[in-house]
């Protein structure tokens, strides 16, 4: 059986490295309004909440970190209500990876184990693709994002 490939989104912007990890960290900037947590260091724990219900969340803690190089956030919790299976994410691993050349930075977003074959996929990739697009590459580059 061959293997799913990953949902991946990858992007440049004009700014260093060290700005963006600080702008991809500041998940409240971007992502969602409500958030609760820190996501900045290693060990560091967030969760962020969809629509009006608190019972609609996912729960990260940040696994490993590369300084301007990459970060990753390991899903330990969640409940998804738009989908069937509500704990499709735990377990996931949500990995930016992070490169600068001449003043730009190049940026991988791949949501680990999130496929084709996931559930929540066609859902999911317009999600993902629209907070990246739409409100981190902003927050990065103007100090402004959208978060919803």
């Amino acid at each position: 059986m061959k293997k799913q490939k990953d949902f991946s989104y990858s992007f440049t912007v004009k700014a260093s490295a060290k700005e963006s990890m600080k702008a991809i960290s500041q998940v409240k900037q971007w992502w969602a309004k409500k958030y609760k947590g820190k996501a900045a260091k290693v060990n560091d724990k967030f969760s962020v909440y969809f629509g009006g219900a608190d019972d609609t969340f996912v729960d990260f803690k940040i696994s490993e970190v590369v300084p301007e190089k990459k970060v990753v956030w390991l899903v330990t919790d969640c409940n998804l209500h738009w989908i069937d299976d509500k704990k499709e994410w735990k377990g996931n691993e949500c990995i930016w990876d992070i490169s600068e050349q001449k003043g730009k930075t190049k940026i991988t977003f791949t949501h680990q184990g999130m496929n084709s074959q996931s559930e929540c996929y066609e859902s999911c990739k317009p999600g993902w693709t629209h907070h990246i697009k739409d409100s981190l590459i902003k927050l990065i580059e103007n100090r402004k994002g959208f978060p919803e």
